[in-house]
């Protein structure tokens, strides 16, 4: 039963660059050229002024905790094992929400426990295989 693999990502043509960069270890972001406005999920037009002037921007990679919660009964069986894990919405610091995991180093997950709203976090990647790696994040002080 537990010899079922995780659902992957599946890059698409407005993805594609992002998952690119997390093979690297950059963290990219969306910025429109006409309002300033960066955001996440990537769309070829700005949502707040629709200007098709979009780029793929490097962010920081720091942010604050927004909201998290502790998975125990996995709805999927490839994460059965890993339960109990965290499943995170990060504020980036460039504006962008984004939703991740909080780990202590990649591939190690954080006691629970541990984790605050509001709580400081960086990016770190865990590679996965050859062509996913994933963004998490880990607490900073």
């Amino acid at each position: 039963m537990f010899g079922i693999e995780k659902p992957m990502p599946n890059p698409t043509e407005d993805t594609e660059k992002y998952w690119e960069a997390t093979r690297k270890g950059e963290l990219l972001i969306m910025a429109c050229g006409d309002c300033g406005h960066r955001y996440m999920p990537p769309m070829p037009i700005c949502p707040v002024c629709w200007s098709e002037s979009v780029k793929w921007t490097k962010a920081s990679g720091r942010g604050k905790v927004y909201s998290f919660i502790v998975v125990h009964r996995p709805q999927h069986p490839a994460f059965f094992p890993d339960a109990p894990y965290n499943v995170a919405m990060i504020d980036l610091e460039e504006g962008p929400r984004i939703h991740s995991r909080i780990v202590t180093e990649p591939g190690q997950m954080i006691d629970p426990t541990l984790i605050k709203v509001d709580m400081p976090v960086e990016v770190v990647f865990e590679k996965i295989d050859s062509e996913t790696t994933l963004p998490m994040f880990r607490p900073t002080t």
